[in-house]
């Protein structure tokens, strides 16, 4: 048998990438033997494999199954002007060996032969070969417009599920106040829920024995809205809905002592304005 124009049909490697069990011991030594063949069946069945660990689906718009059957030539819909799966043919039973099988009425079909023993002496016919010929399926192009269709409906399902990046609305350099050597930065981040959070990064000289405590502060420092402590250089810190950042624009990170007073220390550690 030449490989290099005679392979598995395509329905067949369909199936054997799947796992069933639909081919004949001739197509299934084909494979075996074949290159070509066998990377069709591994990249079926990766296409498989990815399909059944989608997860929840989308189904396709109408615009999608439309433009599948124009392009097959099929009426509109997705069932509609599928063709059934051609029989796979059958081996040649064993009580046949003996004799030969008919020649085609148009082509003659090549006849393997065995020796009849191993003295020699006139070969016996086996069987016809069937000729694996290569040839367009309808179902291999309904199966990959299914197996797109998996795919972008799992990529719909990632895309709907994923969360916007936050934007940042407002930013601020935080400066050391005297007897600090301290620096940092402070962001403002609105999500898409309109939740907006305060994101808190210091450089250098962070604290001494008490613990970090962040604030929102009127310019004047006329009044001032706790935040939360400060564990280590960076923090997130959720801004209540009604706070106005134009009234309360000062970012401040102080030292806080374990006193058990809730009201700023008066010792600040770095502090910054909010811009736009």
């Amino acid at each position: 048998m030449r490989f290099d124009d005679e392979h598995v049909d395509d329905d067949v490697l369909t199936l054997l990438a799947l796992g069933e069990d639909g081919a004949s011991d001739a197509e299934r030594a084909h494979v075996d033997a074949c290159e070509r063949c066998t990377a069709e069946v591994r990249t079926l069945a990766d296409v498989a494999g990815l399909a059944r660990t989608a997860g929840e689906l989308v189904p396709p718009a109408p615009r999608v199954w439309d433009a599948i059957a124009a392009d097959l030539g099929l009426a509109a819909g997705p069932d509609a002007g599928v063709a059934s799966p051609r029989p796979v043919r059958a081996p040649v039973p064993s009580d046949d060996l003996s004799r030969p099988s008919p020649p085609p009425a148009v082509e003659q079909t090549p006849t393997a032969r065995v020796p009849s023993g191993p003295a020699g002496g006139d070969d016996q016919p086996l069987a016809d070969v069937v000729p694996l010929t290569r040839r367009p399926s309808r179902w291999r192009w309904v199966a990959a417009a299914a197996a797109v269709g998996v795919v972008a409906g799992a990529g719909a399902t990632w895309w709907a599920g994923r969360e916007p990046a936050p934007q940042v609305v407002a930013s601020a350099t935080l400066e050391p106040l005297p007897g600090w050597d301290a620096g940092g930065s402070a962001e403002v981040e609105t999500r898409s829920d309109g939740s907006r959070q305060l994101v808190v990064d210091l450089t250098g000289q962070v604290g001494g024995d008490g613990f970090r405590e962040v604030w929102l502060l009127k310019p004047d420092v006329s009044g001032l809205v706790s935040l939360g402590t400060l564990d280590g250089p960076t923090g997130r810190f959720d801004l209540p809905a009604g706070l106005d950042l134009r009234e309360f624009s000062v970012v401040d990170v102080s030292e806080e002592q374990f006193d058990g007073d809730p009201a700023h220390s008066g010792d600040s550690i770095v502090r910054g304005p909010l811009q736009a």
